[in-house]
């Protein structure tokens, strides 16, 4: 069974950082165990991170602007193609783990036969897998618009300041209709504020469910990071027994 884990929140929150602790956590717990890496953010940067110009994409599939690493097979069906292209642009970052990435998606009350076909390739991948996590968009509505598919774990990235407080209620007011059946919570990120204490009594008010706080870390704000952080990693050790996930591998 895939065990899927959803890192969400606002632009700049940490999600790309929080998404490579989580790699790095599941990969040190569960070393044979296999991993996708699945890049639903606009922006890209999961794959940038390990270093990674990945231009072919989901959306390529989609144009039909994809460069294929091989010819085109013959004789397939439009089913069959998706699902090659799909295993075409897999990008492998090491023996057990992949990277895809979506880039911009269909609106899901698109009637083109593409849409539903994507859905179905995206489906097989991510069961193939033992661990996929999304870095996903704003929220999990995005996601969606590609795959339809449940996740084990939505984690929406906030900041310690009264403003993140608000966009973080919206993000799980739009996210929470698709983590039906698994667990939605907030990570406090970028910990280092005087107002944490009110940040902490706003989001208990909104009836948001904090799950863990990860220190600020200057390294990552000076840029002289690839977005591997091991303060990050170590705080992410420090609330994953509180998480909807495998805790021992089996």
């Amino acid at each position: 069974m895939t065990i899927k884990i959803a890192i969400t929140g606002k632009s700049g929150s940490g999600k790309t950082t929080i998404t490579k602790a989580f790699y790095r956590i599941i990969k040190e717990l569960f070393p044979d165990k296999s991993i996708l890496l699945f890049d639903n953010d606009l922006t890209g940067e999961l794959g940038h991170s390990f270093g990674f110009d990945i231009r072919n994409t989901i959306y390529g599939i989609r144009s039909g602007k994809h460069e294929y690493k091989t010819g085109i097979p013959e004789g397939m069906t439009k089913h069959d193609f998706v699902e090659w292209a799909i295993e075409d642009i897999l990008v492998p970052v090491d023996d057990n783990t992949d990277i895809i990435v979506s880039w911009f998606v269909g609106a899901k009350d698109c009637r083109c036969p593409i849409t539903s076909q994507i859905n179905d390739a995206c489906q097989k991948l991510i069961e193939r897998y033992d661990f996929v996590i999304f870095d996903c968009e704003f929220d999990l509505k995005y996601l969606n618009q590609l795959v339809d598919t449940d996740v084990d774990l939505a984690l929406i990235v906030a900041n310690p300041s009264i403003e993140s407080v608000k966009l973080t209620k919206r993000i799980a007011e739009f996210s929470t209709k698709y983590a039906v059946g698994g667990q939605l919570g907030v990570v406090v990120n970028k910990v280092n504020n005087q107002h944490l204490d009110t940040v902490y009594k706003m989001m208990k008010e909104e009836e948001l469910d904090i799950l863990g706080s990860i220190p600020y870390d200057e390294k990552l704000v000076s840029g002289t990071s690839d977005w591997y952080s091991n303060i990050v990693i170590d705080a992410v050790k420090q609330f994953y027994f509180r998480l909807n996930l495998p805790q021992e591998n089996s």
